[in-house]
């Protein structure tokens, strides 16, 4: 399964494509941080990122998409920066027919390192390790971004289904477990 995961964001916006097996190895296939100037207009901040992303989607057809849950901050610029950014991506995603796994950053660690409260040093050094790098990839908004790919393929059991396509009978039995939980789903679909 090939995954594209994304760490939102208008100044740096993570990017990281890995492919996972089915016994979860995971091999790093590309990594970027697309990069925006506070000073050029919202507009052409979120073209710069949508073209670039259009890029990594063209250039190496993941399976899905992994992008982080928008969460409620203090800073409310800073939210609305991540939701627009998000926004982009999910647009992309859905043009092209791409399931979307929205996680939580607790999600992402707890996969990763076994404790949601990891801190961005654990997650990173255990980014390196499950990819087998010779160092954790920065900014820390790449590293988070092939965090989030890593963490969608694991959670999702290697299925990614296109927007719109039946779930398998082990996706519904998963999807019906959290329902009753009381839970979302971490791996919501565009759309469900």
């Amino acid at each position: 399964m090939r995954v594209l995961g994304v760490d939102p964001g208008l100044t740096r916006c993570g990017v990281g494509v890995v492919d996972v097996a089915r016994n979860r190895t995971a091999t790093l296939v590309a990594v970027d941080v697309i990069r925006t100037s506070k000073d050029a207009d919202l507009e052409e901040r979120l073209l710069a990122i949508g073209n670039g992303l259009e890029r990594m989607l063209d250039e190496f057809r993941p399976h899905a998409v992994a992008l982080e849950r928008v969460f409620s901050q203090q800073n409310v610029r800073t939210v609305m920066g991540v939701a627009q950014a998000s926004g982009v991506v999910l647009f992309l995603s859905a043009r092209r027919g791409l399931a979307v796994g929205l996680h939580t950053p607790t999600e992402v660690k707890a996969a990763l390192t076994g404790f949601g409260g990891a801190d961005k040093k654990q997650l990173g050094a255990m980014v390196a390790r499950v990819l087998r790098l010779d160092a954790v990839p920065t900014p820390a908004d790449a590293s988070d971004a092939l965090a989030l790919a890593i963490c969608h393929a694991w959670r999702s059991g290697g299925t990614a289904a296109p927007t719109g396509a039946a779930l398998t009978p082990a996706q519904e039995a998963w999807r019906a477990a959290e329902r009753s939980a009381g839970r979302t789903s971490g791996d919501r679909r565009l759309g469900t």
